[in-house]
């Protein structure tokens, strides 16, 4: 595979459920490969949102790669963490799992004039593996998060279980999308590689993909 073909499976899945292709947000996760493949294979191709999951990673890339990347920041993340992000205004977290969390979004946002844009993160499956509130939970987050000025939920993300077949996934993209729906939240983050085309057709915003991207096609 390769951006293109990524597009391309974007496109077919949005006609599938007649949407339109700019209603999804192709995120590149960019964990794991160096600055110069980045930019050859991500940004030379239109990719401009960028997805890591540590916070030392993020930062020995934002400094090399382009000022006109947005950052989504989808690890977990430490609360000590949240200044570096701030500092460097990363644009959106897809993971916000506590009220402890959402406070220091907001006070190190506070401090550097900083809004995010987040995302709660879901644990939609109970998979003990897996980080985010419970289902059940999502409306105590949002309480806490609606006065802060600094932090803006836009949406939830999700994880599915494990599995080589994409329609496994579906079961767990329909009740996230059914959460967002039921408190009006317009961003759903769901899907990567293996299985992005079923999450769209059950209402991605945002599809966070890595493997499919980084490929011998795409590279050489």
């Amino acid at each position: 595979m390769s951006v293109a073909s990524v597009r391309s499976g974007i496109v077919a899945a949005c006609a599938r459920v007649g949407r339109e292709p700019d209603s999804v947000r192709l995120v590149g996760v960019s964990k794991g490969h160096e600055p110069d493949e980045i930019e050859r294979v991500l940004l030379a191709e239109g990719v401009h949102d960028l997805a890591e999951n540590r916070v030392q990673a993020w930062r020995d890339k934002v400094d090399v790669l382009p000022n006109d990347v947005t950052w989504h920041f989808i690890g977990s993340l430490q609360r000590n963490k949240v200044k570096y992000l701030a500092a460097r205004g990363v644009a959106w977290v897809h993971s916000l799992n506590s009220v402890r969390l959402a406070e220091e979004l907001e006070r190190q946002g506070a401090r550097h004039d900083h809004v995010f844009r987040v995302l709660i993160e879901v644990n939609v499956a109970g998979e003990d593996a897996k980080q985010g509130v419970r289902p059940e939970d999502v409306g105590v987050l949002l309480d806490a998060a609606r006065p802060l000025e600094h932090v803006q939920v836009r949406g939830l993300m999700a994880m599915a279980p494990f599995s080589d077949e994409p329609e496994d996934a579906r079961p767990t993209f329909q009740t996230l999308a059914s959460l967002a729906d039921a408190w009006g939240l317009e961003e759903r983050s769901m899907g990567m590689s293996g299985d992005y085309e079923v999450a769209i057709e059950e209402g991605a915003t945002m599809v966070r993909v890595g493997s499919a991207l980084f490929t011998p096609e795409a590279t050489g």
